[in-house]
């Protein structure tokens, strides 16, 4: 193997780079959300701040656990002691995000693994997405911050709402 050299550009290992959909190509029967960007969103050019978009996209997941899962996300973290957090987050920007814009999002689930959840997020201005964004969530135990089995009411869940999707 060869060393780690700073200087040298990152490899992509063979990913192609993404291209937008049109939006209707995301099924109808997936669950989406309006959000308006705002200026705390933005950095001093109006362009919404990649870490922020980060945070959307966690708080549109966690949205779509309460209002199309059925499962209260805050209580499966704090009273079931069980973590939701991203092993990987892959983001692919097609236009910007600006001050004033208003945004859909939605969530599909592209698999379902013991321990795992991987999700792809669209985000679409009017007609255009702009924005998509592949996360890896893992399921853990908050007592010993080992990955765990996926509840099972989580689970049927998941899978029901990607069958919906098909």
């Amino acid at each position: 193997m060869k060393p780690f050299n700073p200087a040298e550009p990152a490899k992509t290992e063979n990913r192609k780079r993404a291209v937008p959909i049109h939006p209707r190509e995301i099924p109808d029967e997936a669950w989406s959300v309006y959000r308006d960007i705002r200026f705390s969103d933005c950095d001093p050019a109006g362009i919404v701040y990649t870490p922020r978009f980060i945070d959307i996209v966690n708080g549109t997941i966690e949205e779509l656990f309460l209002k199309e899962l059925r499962i209260d996300y805050h209580a499966m973290i704090q009273r079931d002691r069980v973590g939701l957090g991203y092993a990987s987050v892959d983001t692919d920007f097609f236009r910007p995000a600006l001050m004033g814009d208003r945004v859909s999002l939605t969530p599909l689930v592209a698999s379902v693994g013991r321990s795992s959840i991987v999700w792809n997020v669209h985000c679409v201005r009017e007609i255009t997405e702009i924005m998509r964004c592949r996360l890896v969530m893992v399921t853990t135990s908050l007592d010993t911050h080992q990955p765990i089995s996926i509840p099972a009411s989580l689970k049927t869940a998941l899978l029901s709402y990607q069958d919906k999707c098909r």
